[in-house]
């Protein structure tokens, strides 16, 4: 198994660059095909110079739309010159909608952190593209612009979107020095996990993937402090991690581990959903 296309969010974010040269570097290093991708929206009609409506101004913004998604590509091909294979794709649509759409062409998803209001029309909501695109996501902190995963963490649980990450994780895993299977169970569930957490072990070394080590804990922490502070603690440069997700009400809400990892930790992850 390896990667052969990718897919990275490039846009005018304040970490685009430098998620771009992570990107690139997994390209060459995989030898597989980088698309760069960006969607621009529409303002609304109270925000167009006081314009409430017309075909003429829809049209005047789409070609400004397009003008400056074309400049960005401009950037990310000067930046990928040295991918063998590099594609870019900027389309005036909400970014979210179109990388979901577009990631049918990529094995893996490359994206950053949700910033604010200035990001809002070149935003990408990162938790709604895991649970919609369906291909593995990894998620690039803010200022991290290389990721060579010698040490990565699997933050398991027994679920498909856990199995789903392993599964389409195992390129990188293979890459890895040590890979560090933990599950963080209840009281009295030990034996389950531990069989569970030697199964995947199992399941992993057919890939040719080593286990290092296995762990289950207990904690009176979240769970999501504790996964975080254990690979912290491990100089983790990767977290393998199932992105938990479900919509009521056309709002899209997420587990506890999901939604840290997604805004506050400080190393790459990757999801499955």
């Amino acid at each position: 198994m390896s990667f052969a296309a990718l897919m990275v969010h490039f846009d005018t974010g304040p970490s685009s660059h430098q998620r771009l040269r992570l990107a690139v570097d997994l390209a060459i290093g995989f030898e597989a095909a980088l698309i760069g991708i960006a969607g621009r929206s529409y303002l609304p009609p109270f925000l167009a110079d006081g314009d409430t409506g017309g075909t003429e101004r829809k049209n005047g913004e789409q070609q400004e739309m397009t003008r400056a998604l074309a400049e960005i590509g401009e950037k990310f091909h000067a930046a990928a010159k040295q991918v063998t294979h590099a594609e870019w794709r900027g389309t005036p649509d909400d970014a979210t909608n179109l990388i979901v759409r577009e990631a049918r062409a990529a094995d893996l998803v490359i994206i950053g952190r949700k910033h604010g209001l200035e990001q809002q029309y070149y935003g990408l909501d990162p938790g709604v593209t895991i649970v919609r695109c369906g291909r593995p996501v990894l998620l690039v902190p803010d200022r991290i612009d290389s990721l060579d995963p010698r040490r990565i963490v699997v933050a398991w649980k027994d679920t498909r979107e856990s199995r789903r990450a392993v599964r389409d994780a195992i390129p990188l895993l293979k890459r890895a020095n040590q890979v560090i299977i933990v599950e963080i169970c209840e009281h009295g569930a030990e034996a389950q996990s531990l069989q569970s957490v030697n199964d995947l072990g199992d399941y992993l070394l057919q890939h040719d993937v080593t286990v290092t080590r296995k762990a289950y804990l207990h904690t009176e922490l979240a769970v999501a402090d504790e996964l975080v502070r254990f690979a912290e603690d491990e100089r983790a440069d990767l977290i393998v991690a199932g992105g938990y997700g479900h919509s009521r009400l056309g709002e899209w809400a997420f587990g506890g581990v999901t939604r840290r990892l997604l805004g506050e930790s400080r190393i790459c992850g990757l999801f499955s959903h």
